[in-house]
């Protein structure tokens, strides 16, 4: 919020005022985002060739670990994007793997959103959905981009089946994907067999099959989705990836570097990718250097990359906060659009410099 221009012989200072802090709910975030999945990808486009032409600051996440509890991690990820969306902001993400067991996600999250002028908080969001929300939209964007040039898959295997797998099938059947086939794998029964039947309750025309070994049901699969927790390395074998594959590998601690060598390799953010252990950067520990590399989606929808036919092509998004901060915008503005906020009075009280 600006007010008047005040002007003194030496300099010009415009008047600031602190925005309203509102905090909106996941059901609004639902409420916003349903039904809303093609507007998303294309956000997330614009937002990744934002971010590639130098608009957005997008540091390192930072991992908040505890040696009392080593499955478990809080992630926080500082951003800031320009364009039209022009928010600065962080997401504070926690994953507890052993929440399943106790019938609650493993994962949640909010999202903070920073006035550019004042620096002022003006929203708290939840953010688990937004989270969900842009990493599937940006599995959807690479999964069309990728397939460019050729025929859409028309079979499709999930490797691990939570939230992001659900948030995965949701966007690309928004898009306009098409399946035949649907291959299940995870490595709990119960959960791939409540996958199977969320998606017959979607209505696919798919066969859905549940594999109890996911060799098969990667040799069978043309867009292959790693939706996992691992922490390392688990899928070893090239030979699995003969018939060259897309392959989404959301969750970038699944294959194991020899995997990658074989395949091209698209990322969202090199510096990003090539951190905290993922498959790439073990890659290029084993290697010395990012040769292997072949280009970010920003590249590939620029055009200035060329993918082969005769590898597989791997995409491994780290996910980056400026996609957070452009989702979790855009459900502010549309939140206050429709006059829902909830606007906290008073949330910040000492404003006055001297009381």
């Amino acid at each position: 919020m600006k007010g008047d221009l005040t002007t003194s012989p030496a300099t010009t200072t415009e008047l600031k005022a602190v925005p309203p802090f509102a905090v909106i709910p996941g059901a609004q975030v639902q409420q916003v985002l349903q039904g809303r999945e093609k507007e998303v990808v294309g956000l997330v486009e614009e937002t990744y060739r934002v971010h590639a032409a130098g608009d957005s600051v997008n540091p390192p996440s930072y991992f908040l670990r505890f040696p009392d509890r080593p499955t478990s991690r809080i992630i926080a990820l500082p951003a800031s994007i320009g364009g039209s969306v022009g928010v600065d902001g962080i997401k504070w993400v926690s994953s507890f793997p052993d929440n399943v067991a106790s019938g609650i996600p493993r994962a949640s999250a909010v999202l903070i959103l920073n006035d550019r002028a004042t620096g002022y908080p003006f929203a708290c969001m939840e953010s688990s959905v937004i989270s969900a929300s842009r990493t599937a939209a940006s599995a959807a964007a690479a999964a069309d981009w990728l397939s460019r040039g050729g025929e859409r898959p028309r079979r499709i295997g999930f490797f691990g089946v939570g939230l992001i797998a659900r948030y995965i099938h949701a966007f690309l059947d928004a898009t306009d994907w098409a399946f035949d086939e649907i291959g299940v794998h995870d490595l709990s029964v119960e959960s791939a067999e409540g996958y199977k039947g969320y998606l017959e309750r979607s209505g696919t025309t798919a066969r859905v099959t549940v594999h109890e070994n996911p060799e098969p049901m990667i040799r069978d699969s043309d867009l292959i989705v790693f939706a996992t927790i691992a922490s390392q390395p688990h899928v070893h074998d090239v030979t699995w990836f003969a018939h060259n594959p897309l392959v989404l590998h959301v969750s970038l601690r699944d294959l194991a570097p020899e995997v990658l060598l074989a395949s091209a390799n698209i990322l969202d953010d090199v510096d990003h990718c090539l951190k905290a252990e993922t498959s790439a950067h073990l890659v290029e520990q084993m290697v010395g250097h990012r040769d292997f590399v072949d280009g970010t989606l920003a590249d590939v929808m620029a055009g200035s990359v060329s993918l082969p036919d005769d590898r597989p092509v791997v995409f491994s998004p780290f996910g980056l906060g400026v996609l957070d901060l452009a989702v979790g915008k855009y459900v502010y503005d549309e939140v206050a659009r429709s006059g829902g906020l909830q606007v906290i009075d008073d949330f910040f009280s000492e404003l006055r410099r001297y009381g």
